[in-house]
C-alpha cells in the first residue's frame, strides 16, 4: 500500500481523474517523444463522455504545447483495464507514427498502463486491510497516526503541513469569491452567502451551516479550476477540509492535531483505493464522496479522542451510508450534484463521528466488508451511472 502522501495530491480542478490524470499522462508522453512534430490523442469511455465538461481535452492540449495536438473523443470505446483510458500517438513531419502509449486515469490523479497495471506505486505498509491494522494498534497500544508514523516516509509530515495550507487557502478563497461558476449551466456560487447566513444562527445549527459553507467553498474553487487537494479526489475535495476547519475553529485543535487527523484520514482513503476504487468512472460517486465522508468521519473521531475501534466504526458508517451513490453529473461538469454532495457528506461525517463516539466501537459490518461491498456495488452499476452523464440527473435535466 502506498504512502499516505499519495492520496493527497495538490493541483488544479475540476477533476483528478479527468483533468489531473490526463495532464500527468500527457506530460509523461511528451517527455518520451521530445522531437515529435505533432500528437494525436484518443479519449475513451468516461474520459470521452464527460471530457468536455471536465476540461480533459484542454488539460491534455496545454500539457503537450508547444507541440500541436489533435484530440478525438470515442465514448463508445471502453477498454478493459479501466473506463478512463486515453491513447497517445507521436508523429513526425511526414505523419509517420513514432510511437504510441495507452494510459488509464484510475482516480485521484494516478496513472497506470498495460505494462504496470498495479495500483500501488510504492509499497510502504506491511498491511492492506483494516483488520490487520487494528490488530497492530491493539497489540502495540497505538493510534492510527502512530501506525502511520511507524511505517510511512518521514517526509509525509511536512507534506501534510503543505496539504493543510492549500486546503485552508482554497476554503478561504472560496468564501471570498462570488459570481457564477464557469460552464454551460451558469451555477452561482453559494459559499459566501451561506457563511453570512450561518452567522445569524445559534449553536449546533450554526456549526452545521458553517460546515455547509466550508464544503461549498472548497468545491466551488475546484469547479472553477482553482488549486485544491485531492481528498481523495478533486470532485470530493471539499468534505475533509470543511470538517477539519470547522473543528479547529470551534474547538481550538492545534496544527499538530490536525496534521495527525489528516494522516488518519489518508490511511482510510488508501485502504479504499487499495481494496476497491476511488474512481467515479469505475464505481460511481460512492467511491469518491463516500470515501471522502469516511476519511472525514475518521479524522473527526480521532480529534475527539476516539479509540481505533471507534474511528474504524465512524469510517465504516461514512462509506456504508453512501453505498450505491451514482455519478451522473449534469453537462459533464463537476458542479451538479457534486458540489452539494460535498456539503451533505461533510455533515454526515460529523454525524458518523458523533454516533461512533457514543458507542463502544463494536458493530456488525466491518470497514473491510463495506469496502468490498462498495467495490462490488460499483461493478453492478450500469455504465450510465459511472461518470458518463448517460443517465440519471444528467439525462433528466438536459436542456
Amino acid at each position: 500500500m502506498d504512502s499516505v502522501s499519495k492520496i493527497y495530491k495538490i493541483g488544479y480542478g475540476p477533476s483528478s481523474s479527468h483533468t489531473m490524470g490526463p495532464r500527468k499522462a500527457a506530460g509523461i508522453f511528451k517527455q518520451r517523444y521530445p522531437n515529435a512534430d505533432h500528437f494525436r490523442v484518443y479519449l475513451y469511455g468516461s474520459l470521452a463522455a464527460t471530457g468536455k465538461g471536465h476540461l480533459s481535452d484542454v488539460a491534455v492540449a496545454e500539457e503537450l504545447k508547444p507541440v500541436p495536438s489533435e484530440i478525438f473523443f470515442e465514448p463508445d470505446t471502453v477498454l478493459e483495464l479501466h473506463p478512463n483510458a486515453l491513447k497517445f500517438e507521436a508523429l513526425d513531419e511526414s505523419g509517420k507514427i513514432l510511437g504510441n502509449w495507452t494510459a488509464y486515469s484510475i482516480g485521484g490523479g494516478d496513472i497506470i498502463d498495460d505494462e504496470n497495471p498495479g495500483r500501488s506505486e510504492n509499497t510502504v505498509y506491511p498491511h492492506t486491510r483494516m483488520k490487520e491494522i487494528l490488530e497492530w494498534c491493539d497489540e502495540n497500544g497505538r493510534q492510527f497516526w502512530e501506525y502511520i508514523n511507524e511505517f510511512d516516509d518521514p517526509e509525509l509530515w511536512p507534506h501534510l503541513t503543505e496539504v493543510w495550507n492549500v486546503m485552508t487557502e482554497a476554503l478561504k478563497h472560496g468564501l471570498e469569491n462570488e459570481g457564477v461558476l464557469p460552464g454551460s449551466i451558469q451555477l452561482p456560487r453559494k459559499a459566501s452567502s451561506y457563511l453570512v447566513k450561518a452567522g445569524g444562527l445559534k449553536d449546533s445549527l450554526r456549526h452545521r451551516s458553517q460546515v455547509f459553507a466550508y464544503a461549498l467553498a472548497v468545491s466551488e474553487e475546484n469547479a472553477a479550476g482553482g488549486k485544491v487537494v485531492t481528498a481523495p479526489t478533486c470532485g470530493s475535495c471539499g468534505v475533509l477540509p470543511a470538517v477539519l476547519y470547522l473543528l479547529q475553529e470551534s474547538n481550538g485543535f492545534s496544527e499538530i492535531k490536525i496534521q495527525r487527523a489528516l494522516a488518519t484520514a489518508g490511511l482510510i482513503g488508501n485502504l479504499v483505493k487499495e481494496n476497491a476504487s476511488i474512481s467515479g468512472a469505475e464505481v460511481g460517486c460512492q467511491g469518491e464522496i463516500g470515501t471522502a465522508c469516511a476519511m472525514a468521519a475518521a479524522a473527526a473521531t480521532q480529534l475527539f479522542g476516539g479509540t481505533p475501534a471507534q474511528i474504524e466504526y465512524a469510517a465504516e458508517m461514512g462509506l456504508e451510508h453512501h453505498l450505491g451513490l451514482t455519478c451522473d453529473p449534469i453537462a459533464g461538469l463537476v458542479q451538479i450534484p457534486c458540489i452539494e454532495r460535498n456539503a451533505f457528506a461533510a455533515a454526515r461525517a460529523l454525524d458518523a463521528n458523533n454516533f461512533a463516539i457514543l458507542s463502544d466501537g463494536r458493530h456488525q459490518v466491518s470497514f473491510d466488508k463495506v469496502v468490498l461491498t462498495m467495490k462490488q456495488t460499483g461493478k453492478d452499476l450500469p455504465s450510465l451511472y459511472r461518470e458518463t452523464s448517460g443517465g440519471g440527473l444528467a439525462v433528466e435535466n438536459e436542456g
